[in-house]
């Protein structure tokens, strides 16, 4: 047995077997074999397209391993993708339409944070269970207001906090910041500023550029005008990308760092050069090769990096937390119970509002207080080696 079935299989032991007992009990009790129908939005094309179709990719792999586990207790998962076009009124209009499928029983929505804050309403209005892995904290706080969104990607305080100790480590005391104009880069730049004031690490400068600009050489030059000993980048892969190339263009000779929200694919390409030894702040599953098996949760995330790559040629960062949003749905969907064939939203919510997961991501807790549920432990250095990130040490 794989290890991903087999930590599957222990996850959704104690609901299996619940329904087993029910059925000996009273003896007539209907099996319920109707399908597990998760809905998502994704940015499948537009300026967000790559990292949107490595959701997809990962959904649908995801999706398959459980539909074949035996692990659903004779029920299958159907998946129902729509493209955003990485619009957040495109979005908002898919979320309508799914919210309005009753055998809907939970959405999933891509990383463009304005798609999921102007959701918001809909969802809540709707009563629908929905899944963002878009990072802003706008997302699923405050809680009260956001009692059907739930996040799965990192927080910008933890981003910003591992960033600064690695920072503190190397001895960099001036860094300048290049950051993504939107929710999300905003936060990690008042995380940052919150975090250097601790450290006595110097801001020296900070830029902006939006997550659709394919040109980032004006404001990388200027930032690193100044020679700071670091530059930080706080934007998508691509841009991070680019901003690699235009600071080697530039003569730049200090360090790279990039938050998690820059990881995208394991092997770095024509961009190699540009960003070897520079440090990434993300999660283990991206680099598990490198490390050796020593629990299930971690042969889990070897066995998924490994059937990834082996379907898809590469690795891809974000490819755990859309696999681990599945996994959250449907262990919810079976603790939920419920008349056979009927999708109860409301009990669905509230499984998934205290959920616990040992995930291909890392550590996730959901609690009522706190609907962002990746922890901080999740987080670990990789640094850029020979054309791939690898394990920092």
């Amino acid at each position: 047995m794989s290890p991903i079935r087999s930590a599957t299989t222990a996850a959704l032991a104690s609901a299996v077997l619940a329904t087993t007992l029910t059925g000996c009990q009273f003896g007539a009790a209907e099996q319920d074999t109707s399908p597990i129908v998760i809905a998502a939005d994704l940015e499948l094309s537009g300026a967000a397209a790559p990292v949107g179709k490595a959701y997809q990719r990962a959904l649908e792999l995801k999706v398959e391993q459980l539909n074949s586990s035996g692990a659903l207790n004779g029920r299958k998962i159907e998946l129902k993708v729509r493209d955003n076009r990485s619009d957040a009124s495109e979005s908002l209009r898919n979320i309508g339409d799914f919210s309005n499928d009753s055998r809907v029983s939970a959405i999933i929505m891509g990383g463009c944070n304005e798609c999921a804050a102007g959701a918001v309403r809909t969802i809540n209005e709707k009563r629908i269970p929905t899944i963002a892995l878009a990072p802003a904290n706008a997302v699923a706080s405050p809680v009260a207001e956001r009692r059907y969104v739930f996040k799965l990607a990192p927080n910008a305080v933890d981003s910003a906090a591992a960033l600064t100790t690695e920072l503190r480590r190397k001895g960099i005391r001036k860094v300048a910041v290049l950051h993504s104009d939107d929710a999300y880069g905003r936060e990690g730049l008042k995380a940052l500023a919150d975090e250097f004031g601790n450290a006595g690490i110097r801001l020296v400068r900070d830029g902006s550029v939006r997550t659709s600009d394919t040109e980032v050489s004006p404001q990388v030059t200027a930032l690193t005008a100044g020679k700071p000993d670091a530059l930080v980048v706080w934007t998508p892969s691509e841009q991070a990308i680019l901003a690699a190339g235009a600071a080697q263009q530039a003569g730049f000779d200090g360090s790279l760092f990039f938050d998690a929200v820059a990881a995208g694919d394991l092997f770095l390409g024509a961009s190699a050069r540009a960003t070897e030894r520079a440090t990434l702040i993300f999660t283990q599953t991206m680099v598990i090769d490198d490390v050796i098996a020593t629990t299930p949760a971690k042969a889990a995330r070897r066995q998924w990096f490994q059937d990834y790559t082996a379907r898809f040629g590469s690795y891809n960062g974000s490819s755990s937390f859309p696999a681990d949003a599945v996994q959250l749905i449907a262990d919810a969907e079976l603790r939920a119970g419920g008349e056979p064939g009927k999708v109860d939203r409301d009990a669905l919510r509230d499984v998934l509002e205290t959920a616990q997961l040992d995930g291909l991501s890392g550590p996730i807790r959901m609690t009522p207080d706190n609907h962002s549920g990746l922890m901080p432990q999740a987080l670990t250095t990789l640094v850029a080696r020979n054309g791939r990130w690898r394990l920092a040490g």
